[in-house]
C-alpha cells in the first residue's frame, strides 16, 4: 500500500462493496522527519487467514509479517518502481527495482495491481504473543536508493538481513511512516473475524553524521474506504494497539484522531555495520 494510494483511500468516498466483505484496513500514522533508518516491533494478539500487519510502511515500501488464506505465515518486504502503473511486465528493466541482497531461503519476485516493485518472501513460523522487531536502511546512490530489511526473530539470537532492493528515488531517504492491519482475504467470512496487532518500541535516524536515534512517540489513527466501524485503536503497555473487525467497537480513539504519547522505550541493538555508510 504506497503512501499515495494510502492518502487517496483516506479521502476516497465509502465503498459501501467492502462493509460485509472484509474488516476495514486500519493504519498508525508516525509523525517524523526524514531518515535512513527505522526501527519498529510488532506483536499479533489476533490473526485470521487473509492478513497482513505492516510493521514499517515508508513512502517507497513495507516491511512486515502476513497469515495466508492457507494459514502459511511468512514476512514480506516489498519496494515499489518508480514507474507509476500495475503491470509488472511493462516496467522497462531500468526503471525497475534491482536486487542487491538475498538471505538464505528467501524468495524473490515481482508485483502488481498497487503499483509494480519488486517482492521478498521468508517463511517465518511467527507466533501470537511474541514480538518481532523490523528495520529498514536507506542508502543514496545516485539517482536511486538502496533500501535494506532486517527480522529479529525472538527465538533467535541474531539480525537477519532478509533482502536488499534498490529503486529510482532521486536520491531520496526514506519519509512517510506508517503501520497497518489489513484483511486480504475479503469472503465475507473474514470481516466477522478479528484481527488486532500491537506496535511498540520505534526508534527513527535521521540523515548526517552526528545525527542519533529518536523515539518515535506519537501516532495518528486512519482506516481506508470500507465504511465499517468495528475498528479501534489504543495505548496500551506502552504500546499502540490497532484492532479490526469481529466484535471490535470504536470506543477509544476516533478515526483520524491522534492517540496519547507513549513513553520512550529501549533503545535497540542495532550495530553500525547495519547501517550503511551515507557515502554517494
Amino acid at each position: 500500500m504506497t503512501p499515495f494510494l494510502l492518502a487517496a483511500l483516506l479521502l476516497a468516498p465509502a465503498d459501501e462493496s467492502l462493509k460485509d466483505r472484509a474488516c476495514r484496513s486500519v493504519h498508525l500514522g508516525y509523525p517524523g522527519k526524514d531518515a535512513i533508518a527505522f526501527y519498529n516491533e510488532v506483536t499479533i494478539q489476533k490473526s485470521a487467514p487473509g492478513t497482513y500487519f505492516c510493521a514499517i510502511g515508508w513512502n517507497k515500501g513495507y516491511f512486515g509479517i502476513q497469515e495466508l488464506a492457507n494459514k502459511k505465515h511468512l514476512a514480506i518486504f516489498s519496494v515499489w518502481d518508480d514507474d507509476k502503473q500495475d503491470d509488472p511486465n511493462s516496467v522497462p528493466n531500468e526503471q525497475r527495482v534491482k536486487l542487491l541482497h538475498k538471505g538464505d531461503t528467501v524468495r524473490i519476485g515481482r508485483f502488481g495491481g498497487e503499483g509494480t516493485g519488486g517482492q521478498s518472501f521468508l517463511d517465518l513460523d511467527w507466533k501470537l504473543g511474541k514480538t518481532y522487531g523490523f528495520l529498514v536502511t536507506a542508502k543514496p546512490n545516485g539517482a536511486r536508493t538502496e533500501y535494506h530489511g532486517w527480522i529479529k526473530d525472538p527465538e533467535k539470537a541474531e539480525w537477519f538481513h532478509m533482502v536488499g532492493f534498490s529503486t529510482i528515488t532521486g536520491g531520496k531517504i526514506m519519509s512517510g511512516f506508517y503501520s497497518f492491519v489489513e484483511d486480504f482475504k475479503r469472503d465475507g467470512a473474514s470481516a466477522k473475524i478479528t484481527r488486532q496487532a500491537s506496535y511498540g518500541n520505534a526508534w527513527i535516524l535521521g540523515a548526517g553524521t552526528k545525527s542519533e536515534w529518536a523515539p518515535v512517540t506519537q501516532a495518528r489513527f486512519t482506516g481506508d474506504s470500507n465504511p465499517a466501524l468495528n475498528i479501534d485503536s489504543f495505548l496500551e503497555d506502552n504500546r499502540f494497539v490497532l484492532a479490526t473487525g469481529g466484535d471490535i467497537s470504536n470506543k477509544n480513539t476516533k478515526l483520524r484522531g491522534s492517540l496519547p504519547d507513549r513513553k520512550p522505550g529501549e533503545k535497540p541493538t542495532i550495530t553500525s555495520e547495519m547501517i550503511p555508510s551515507q557515502t554517494k
